[in-house]
């Protein structure tokens, strides 16, 4: 296990300079929306909060995290801090994979075509698309948080948005309930398959939702997917360790320990592949954290975009 003090000096220290907890450069991260034709004025915004797009980067840093968990070199990573940050922006990039760039963009199209075939009125703005900074929150680092929300917010509003069409759990969390409470400033929020209106089908297939935390305990969110899907024709194969007492995919151990995080994520696939079905997750740390631990699993958005006209 490395330090939890040390990684969330890291991660805050990064978010502090560069708005995002790995240091990287937003222009470089977020490209995915160019080919999409988004209107980018209204004051309804997609709002991503960067968690598809950062995901290929987590997936990187975690294989040399692996490397060195409890091993003598695990100490260096405290020399984190001190690397300049383009510097850290150009490592990142070489070591992370195209594929996965290219996967994790390809969702968000897909969440932006489901979104059209639904008419929903929607603008897309990059330049107000920020991370929420919830990691810092669920580290514990409170006062770095509330100082990144605080940004976050002031600039959403300062910009005229009024609603937020969020797309994973982990940021529909942040701006539905910790930016109220920590920043005074609320959006009203939704996510985009709340907001999906698609037409079903001849589909007789079966899956396994694999619920996320925050949409399972905390936001009670966990119905909407099921029933979105079984108006679709596709059956949701439930499980036990679902909704409120769904089962955590390991991943927001990953930057603390590995090793920890692969232990829960194992156990975790182990319930899922029970079913027999295919695995769909709705969230992309789920998403990845899943894969890693040897499932085969899709997105939601994948699922959802078969059924656009």
């Amino acid at each position: 296990m490395f330090s939890p003090q040390t990684i969330i000096e890291i991660l805050a220290d990064n978010v502090r300079k560069t708005r995002n907890p790995f240091g990287l450069n937003k222009t470089g991260l977020n490209s995915w929306w160019k080919n999409s034709n988004v209107n980018q004025t209204g004051d309804t915004l997609l709002f991503t909060g960067l968690m598809y797009q950062l995901v290929p980067y987590i997936k990187a840093t975690t294989k040399y995290l692996e490397k060195y968990e409890d091993t003598p070199k695990a100490d260096y990573i405290r020399y984190g801090k001190r690397i300049p940050k383009p510097l850290v922006n150009l490592g990142l990039k070489i070591i992370s994979s195209k594929e996965d760039k290219k996967y994790f963009n390809t969702l968000l199209c897909n969440i932006v075509k489901i979104l059209r075939s639904s008419d929903v009125s929607f603008a897309y703005n990059p330049e107000l698309d920020e991370y929420s900074g919830v990691l810092l929150y669920d580290m514990g680092d409170q006062e770095s948080f509330v100082t990144h929300a605080e940004y976050v917010a002031n600039k959403l509003q300062d910009a005229g948005i009024r609603k937020l069409i969020t797309v994973d759990p982990h940021t529909t969390y942040a701006v539905k309930v910790l930016y109220p409470k920590y920043t005074g400033i609320s959006f009203e929020v939704q996510t985009y398959f709340e907001l999906a209106r698609l037409k079903g089908g001849d589909s007789s297939s079966e899956v396994t939702l694999h619920d996320p935390c925050f949409y399972g305990r905390y936001l009670e969110l966990a119905d909407g997917p099921k029933d979105l899907l079984t108006g679709l024709g596709v059956s949701c194969d439930p499980i036990n360790t679902s909704g409120a007492f769904t089962s955590c995919c390991g991943g927001p151990a990953e930057s603390i320990s590995p090793k920890l995080a692969e232990e829960v994520g194992k156990r975790r696939v182990a319930e899922l592949q029970a079913t027999g079905r295919p695995i769909v997750a709705m969230c992309p740390i789920c998403l990845a954290n899943l894969q890693k631990a040897g499932a085969e699993v899709e997105d939601l958005s994948s699922v959802l975009v078969q059924f656009v006209s």
